[in-house]
């Protein structure tokens, strides 16, 4: 975790000191707006920081004003940078192409206050609407057929949330329209993939009643993201049970004729409780051949080479990047799409775009998500 933040804050820091340089060359503003504009940076850039020692501390109050300062900010930078890295590209290579053919193209090329302004104002629009966006969340509908479902059992809904992320930001009125999604679907099982919380669990107060109040006819069953270790594992961990979460951690239960559900901690849960890294594949081999099988598994790389001993897999994790174009990032770490994989000829992975939001309360090109998977017997004459 040292080495992500390391690398996090490196990245983020040369994000704002490129920031600085672009407003300067187009404004050349005198030494006391610099200074000013200088100390601001520097504290957005340490703003995540600031906001855990605050909420630390007991300091709900200004940590959450914190988090929403620095955490807009956040996104506003990096929709700014996205479009403000190919102006530059497209500068360079007009360039580039008046220095070979020596024609006068200058009229083309943006200049330092253009290169500013096209950015800043679509960092501003895209911030707007991905603030919306975040708010508008889609019920994502999937079907499976399977000899594995008998006809007599017929249809069984499962619901999907993943990366809810209860913390400072995502708070009841967010909750609350997610459960209204779940409660809509009528699940027979709801599953949670990870991310449940964010920050510290003390401020968690009255969430999980409401989590408490949806009661599927088979169960709840949820498994430990990344960001349970970083809240807390123990009052993480808790806080799930009393949401009503059974919680498999490298374990696996079987409802009677319906399904099998199977969970393991997150890797870096993994490594700091020191579990084996063979859990997974023994927890395979337990899985009935005869029931449908499915993997809770919070980040989606599927087993290797022995995916088709589950049925389907259900991730979350990548958010599909949150902010488009950051989807091209996460797909270098994790090669699979949001949305259903077929990942053997037997075998599916399922990857939620999430169902909250990390950081920035915003989603450009990505929006939340409720799954709703039904699994079905065979058509007839199958």
């Amino acid at each position: 975790m040292n080495l992500f933040l390391l690398v996090f804050f490196a990245l983020y820091g040369t994000t704002h000191l490129y920031f600085f340089l672009k407003v300067r060359a187009a404004l050349t503003p005198g030494h006391l707006v610099s200074f000013g504009a200088a100390v601001f940076l520097l504290a957005m850039t340490g703003a995540p920081i600031l906001v855990r020692m605050l909420e630390k501390e007991g300091m709900e109050g200004a940590a959450r004003v914190a988090a929403y300062v620095g955490y807009i900010w956040m996104g506003f930078l990096f929709l700014f940078l996205s479009a403000s890295v190919l102006v530059d590209i497209y500068r360079f290579v007009l360039y580039g192409v008046a220095r070979l053919s020596r024609g006068d193209i200058s009229p083309w090329i943006p200049g330092h206050r253009a290169a500013l302004a096209i950015p800043l104002a679509w960092g501003a629009a895209a911030a707007v609407y991905a603030w919306f966006e975040a708010r508008e969340i889609k019920v994502e509908r999937v079907a499976i057929r399977s000899p594995k479902i008998s006809k007599t059992v017929g249809r069984v809904t499962v619901v999907q949330i993943s990366d809810v992320h209860l913390g400072l930001i995502v708070r009841e009125e967010r909750l609350q329209a997610m459960l209204a999604r779940v409660r809509q679907a009528n699940p027979d099982i709801l599953v949670s993939t990870g991310d449940l919380v964010d920050g510290q669990i003390s401020g968690l107060a009255g969430l999980a009643e409401l989590l408490q109040g949806v009661e599927p006819r088979y169960g709840k069953y949820a498994v430990t993201g990344n960001h349970e270790l970083y809240a807390g594992l123990k009052p993480s961990l808790a806080f799930m049970r009393s949401a009503g979460f059974t919680l498999l951690r490298g374990e696996a239960v079987t409802i009677p004729g319906i399904v099998t559900i199977a969970g393991v901690d997150d890797p870096a849960i993994a490594r700091y409780a020191g579990s084996a890294a063979a859990e997974e594949d023994r927890l395979l081999e337990k899985a009935p051949e005869e029931t449908f099988a499915i993997l809770l598994k919070h980040r989606p790389a599927p087993p290797e080479g022995r995916a088709g001993r589950f049925d389907l897999q259900l991730s979350g994790h990548v958010h599909k990047g949150q902010l488009f174009p950051f989807n091209l990032v996460t797909y270098l770490f994790y090669p699979v799409r949001a949305g259903m994989n077929r990942i053997s000829r037997d075998a599916y992975l399922y990857v939620s775009r999430g169902t909250g939001t990390w950081g920035p309360p915003m989603r450009f090109l990505a929006p939340p998500e409720v799954t709703v998977i039904e699994l079905l017997p065979p058509e007839k004459g199958a």
